[in-house]
């Protein structure tokens, strides 16, 4: 198993928006040109906040009908992903996909109440295809990229936690290495993951040739051409 970043790599990630990460991935990881990410709309709850990154705490929700569960499973249910919350790595991410379909979003998890205890459980944020709430009570500086906003929380219940996720077209595993911004979201691949600043610094450096180019007076069709094969050059 890949070891875990540490808290200085973590946060080198955090100045690195999710565009970036996801180009990066362009060349770290090709199979994830077309996956790994969110491809369907999305509300930011937060778009002036730096990006987070955090190991993902995954689990499954519905809101359309009551749960099925006693009183008592439900206490226990609850009580269990407390513990899977508690539990390393950390920081976490929250990514909670609602199973509710077309309806997804019906009754919202997230409000003021849920964003503050997984916040005291060290996740930064959370990402999820259902509904937030309570958009001015959030936790402080918890961040929430959300399929929509609603108003109630309807018969909203946990279904199950620590599986694998499809949120907005993103698919999780429990542990995988999220990072999201105003952007949205995408998964680090482990494998890849301590080569992705060095490598956001290459692609910086050498879109700098280009954009430099286009920003100068004097601007020509050959000058935009050159600047691409001297881009290239750039190592």
């Amino acid at each position: 198993m890949t070891k875990r970043l540490n808290a200085k790599e973590l946060a080198a990630l955090t100045e690195i928006d999710t565009p970036t990460i996801c180009n990066t991935l362009d060349i770290l990881a090709p199979d994830y040109q077309s996956k790994g990410f969110i491809v369907e709309p999305f509300f930011c709850l937060r778009p002036e906040m730096k990006p987070i990154v955090g190991y993902a705490k995954t689990a499954t929700c519905r809101a359309i009908e009551p749960s099925s569960q006693t009183p008592r499973q439900a206490v226990d249910k609850r009580h269990g992903y407390w513990a899977y919350l508690d539990k390393a790595p950390k920081p976490a991410i929250s990514v909670v996909q609602d199973l509710d379909g077309a309806q997804a979003g019906f009754g919202a998890f997230w409000g003021e109440v849920n964003s503050t205890i997984h916040q005291a459980f060290g996740c930064l944020g959370t990402v999820t295809n259902g509904s937030i709430r309570d958009l001015d009570a959030f936790a402080d500086g918890f961040q929430a990229i959300a399929g929509l906003v609603g108003p109630s929380h309807a018969h909203v219940h946990l279904v199950d936690y620590a599986v694998d996720v499809n949120v907005l077209g993103m698919v999780v595993r429990d542990g995988d290495l999220v990072h999201a911004d105003c952007h949205g979201a995408v998964v680090i691949p482990d494998n890849v993951a301590r080569d992705v600043v060095k490598t956001a610094d290459l692609q910086a450096r050498r879109e700098a040739v280009i954009l430099d180019a286009c920003r100068k007076p004097g601007f020509t069709l050959d000058r935009l051409k050159k600047a691409y094969k001297d881009a290239a050059k750039v190592t």
